[in-house]
């Protein structure tokens, strides 16, 4: 790792330090999970990891972070927030996301404030500054504070530094909630999370890792890397994928011939 990357890792550790407590917004992923190590090297029982559970978090998201946790070393406490009974956000508007961190953190601010801790943190990096991201609003609007973007520290660097550290999920793909599936202005329902989250699983289990179901009505679009969809069409039972397919609930099932792109949804919207 190169000293610039040093830098800023030592940069991390003196800001969480003059923080003294933190509460982290913790989901699992390669940013959160980071923030969650180096704040526990830190602080060490100082710091809490709150990860939120919802219909639009996979269970096996759910579970590895849990494990991660464990494996950190760092406390954890899971809660359950209500993003679903909000029609502002099943609505599906292109302002989403600041709907479901608005509820995430209007949890977790009481929660900080009741059990003393100063600092709500999350894992928003340099590079999610640059995307379509209405989340990163509201935890502004409610104080939370992003060390890693606050340092410019970005995606690559955040992989860097968790490879350094020794963190063996430093290459996990990335994996934003189940809503991130469906074009905006579509309703999102428990029953549509759900057939997205099992078909997600079905191909993960086919051994592909970098992958997007994307859900349009009643049609699943698979998403893969472009230099895997060759692979994927002479290799995979494509008669027993459809048929799993529409057992979880689709009609229809397609393959995008672009290949997954992050945040291909949000192509448009600036």
């Amino acid at each position: 790792m190169n000293s610039l990357v040093l830098e800023k890792l030592e940069a991390l550790k003196h800001l969480l330090s003059q923080m003294e407590r933190a509460l982290i917004a913790y989901s699992g992923g390669v940013d959160s999970t980071l923030m969650a190590k180096v704040a526990y090297d830190v602080l060490g029982e100082k710091a809490l990891a709150i990860t939120a559970v919802s219909p639009s978090l996979l269970r096996e998201e759910l579970e590895e972070a849990i494990a991660q946790a464990d494996y950190i070393g760092i406390k954890q406490e899971l809660i359950e927030t209500m993003e679903m009974q909000n029609p502002n956000y099943t609505s599906n508007p292109v302002n989403r996301c600041y709907f479901c961190k608005s509820e995430l953190h209007d949890t977790l601010k009481p929660l900080a404030v009741q059990r003393d801790y100063p600092y709500v943190i999350d894992g928003v990096n340099a590079d999610d500054l640059q995307d379509y991201r209405p989340g990163i609003q509201a935890a502004k609007e409610r104080g939370v504070r992003s060390p890693l973007a606050e340092l410019g520290i970005t995606k690559a660097e955040v992989r860097q530094i968790s490879q350094y550290l020794g963190l063996p999920w430093w290459d996990k793909p990335a994996q934003p909630c189940l809503s991130s599936r469906f074009p905006y202005g579509e309703e999102i329902t428990i029953n549509k999370l759900q057939r997205v989250g099992r078909a997600e699983i079905y191909l993960r289990k086919l051994g592909y890792r970098s992958l997007r179901v994307r859900s349009d009505g009643e049609t699943a679009r698979i998403e893969l890397p472009s230099e895997q969809i060759q692979d994927f069409i002479l290799k995979t039972n494509l008669s027993d994928l459809v048929s799993s397919f529409q057992q979880f609930g689709f009609t229809y099932v397609t393959l995008d011939l672009e290949g997954y792109r992050s945040g291909k949804l949000n192509q448009g919207i600036r």
